[in-house]
């Protein structure tokens, strides 16, 4: 499964991002079906946090300043899901449980601020 930029909502003032990247990709259909399993899991855990279950994202590109196109993202990231966290405390918490830190994968987590 890929891993999944996590977007925490407004509640209360305090918005959080969390980037997962790293992970594989299953290659069978019985991998694909245990790992949707923990990834369904997971997801209901977090219950009504979840707002967007996401998708792995496919091809990539990166544009510079000079407008130079790369041959793919510099960012590593695989994929997405939006969550709501009420602080960047609670979502390091939820993110402990995301699947994508059993395959290998990490989990960056950051606070925005709202303009």
């Amino acid at each position: 499964m890929s891993p999944c930029w996590v977007t925490r909502e407004e509640r209360n003032g305090d918005q959080v991002r969390d980037a997962f990247v790293g992970g594989t990709m299953p290659e069978t259909e019985e991998e694909q079906a245990a790992v949707m399993a923990k990834w369904t899991a997971w997801f209901g855990s977090l219950g009504e946090a979840v707002v967007d279950p996401g998708n792995p994202f496919g091809q990539s590109f990166s544009i510079s300043s000079d407008g130079e196109i790369g041959a793919s993202g510099g960012s590593g990231l695989t994929g997405y899901t939006v969550i709501s966290a009420d602080n960047i405390e609670s979502a390091k918490g939820m993110a402990k449980g995301c699947p994508i830190l059993e395959d290998g994968g990490s989990i960056d987590v950051y606070e925005t601020i709202e303009m």
